[in-house]
């Protein structure tokens, strides 16, 4: 028998979110920053043409986003991509989508307070990097604790931080680009195509990778029962996001090019971006990794936020137990349990850095094994909503979804085996946790009703 809805006495999650505070969400998690910690993997990886790659990856993911926009009209449910599929396809697929995602929103928070507590003992060496991990995921819980709003607060302050330095580095950019000499017109025009450079293999496999600078933005989704409006606002939170980062993008990546041509060797792969804001003013070499480190700060904190909701909507469903899973505070309105329970498991994949168990490299590909399983589940389930069950055949409901599955199935079978040997295991694990929990997956032991609308 499906579980009870909520009695109207029940503690809830409340709506108080504006498009504007879901757009900064979506913002932070990405980070407005995103493309400088891979521009030098981008650059050699796609012989030069970032811009390219960026733009190339933008058009891709917006269809998923539009996919995700349209589930969250259907159903606004904090369970994202779980109810989605669960109520769109069959409840077994909806447990592992929603699984799936589980693996994504733990590991997001996990990698990004092992970057902050790394770069954090190079500035301040005399604390171990331990100690750093602590602070991080004390941090974290505690502000998510608070109450959405802080958190909508913080992400706010930590956007305008964000902006400042970007205005900066554009500002040395065009001082640096327009008091040096360079070539004639096409010097301008060669990040987006260099006729000596280009290779289309090379850029699609650029393109690859550059479609991870926009993993985080189906996290808008996870507050659709904190969303004022959130039939209409959330679609347009997760595509204006997505359109947001992917211009925001391309002009930081096309300015870093025009300092940097693709032709001269970097100092340092994975840290490219620093070495060319250094060349734009030399401060920025500080302030640039400084500001990554806040950049992580805000992903890391919104990224647990998402991933407290998505145990709620799970816990609340019954596919999880909904005694722990399934509460919300009274007093402050927020899935208490769930934050802390990740910030748990996030500081001690942290600290297992410290003996060679996990690394940040196979977290993030482990990240994107469930991210693109959910990508491809929410693009079925829009196909299957608006197309297969639709009452007209629309070629526009067809193709954003089948072209956005593609995508993410081309970049799941593309990741490296590591991460999909550690993926297939978190996936075994929990269908056969699902399997025990559900009898099977019986549709009628996992409630999927959604929450009543204010």
């Amino acid at each position: 028998m499906a579980a009870p809805p909520a009695t109207a006495s029940a503690p809830r999650l409340r709506r108080t979110l504006t498009l504007w505070d879901l757009i900064l969400y979506g913002v932070i998690v990405i980070q407005p920053v995103a493309p400088m910690s891979v521009f030098g993997v981008l650059s050699n990886r796609g012989r030069g043409h970032v811009v390219t790659t960026i733009l190339i990856a933008m058009v891709a993911m917006l269809f998923t986003a539009i996919s995700y926009g349209r589930m969250a009209r259907a159903y606004p449910s904090a369970g994202s991509a779980f109810t989605y599929v669960g109520q769109e396809i069959n409840p077994a697929l909806g447990y592992v989508t929603g699984w799936s995602m589980v693996m994504d929103y733990m590991l997001n928070p996990m990698i990004c307070i092992i970057w902050c507590s790394q770069q954090a003992h190079v500035f301040a060496s005399a604390i171990p990097y331990w100690g750093w991990a602590i602070f991080f995921a004390v941090v974290f819980t505690g502000l998510n604790i608070q109450g959405v709003k802080t958190s909508a607060r913080v992400n706010t302050a930590l956007a305008a931080g964000m902006g400042v330095v970007i205005t900066i580095f554009f500002v040395a950019a065009v001082r640096y680009v327009f008091g040096h000499p360079h070539g004639g017109g096409d010097f301008f025009t060669q990040p987006f195509y260099d006729p000596q450079m280009w290779n289309t293999k090379a850029v699609l496999g650029g393109t690859s990778i550059a479609v991870l600078t926009y993993i985080g933005f189906d996290g808008i989704s996870t507050l659709s029962e904190e969303a004022e409006n959130p039939r209409r606002n959330i679609l347009w939170a997760t595509v204006l996001t997505c359109v947001v980062i992917g211009v925001l993008s391309a002009i930081e990546v096309y300015a870093a090019q025009l300092i940097w041509p693709a032709s001269q060797p970097f100092p340092n792969e994975d840290t490219a971006f620093v070495f060319v804001a250094a060349r734009a003013w030399p401060p920025l070499f500080a302030v640039v990794g400084f500001t990554l480190l806040v950049a992580n700060f805000g992903s890391g904190m919104g990224a647990q936020l998402g991933a407290a909701r998505l145990l709620y909507g799970m816990g609340r469903s019954s596919a999880l137990p909904k005694s722990f899973f399934g509460a919300v505070d009274p007093k402050r309105h927020v899935p208490r349990n769930n934050v802390i329970f990740v910030g748990l498991v996030a500081l001690i994949g942290a600290l297992l850095v410290s003996y060679g168990v996990f690394s940040y490299g196979l977290g993030a590909e482990m990240l994107n094994f469930g991210a693109l399983i959910a990508f491809m589940g929410v693009n079925l389930a829009a196909l299957m909503r608006y197309y297969v069950r639709g009452s007209e055949k629309k070629i526009t409901d067809l193709l954003p979804p089948v072209f956005g599955f593609l995508v993410c199935l081309l970049l799941w079978l593309n990741l490296s085996r590591p991460a999909k040997i550690a993926g297939a295991i978190w996936m075994l694990v929990g269908i056969a946790f699902g399997a025990w929990k559900t009898r099977g997956f019986r549709g009628n032991l996992i409630d999927f009703e959604l929450p009543q609308e204010e």
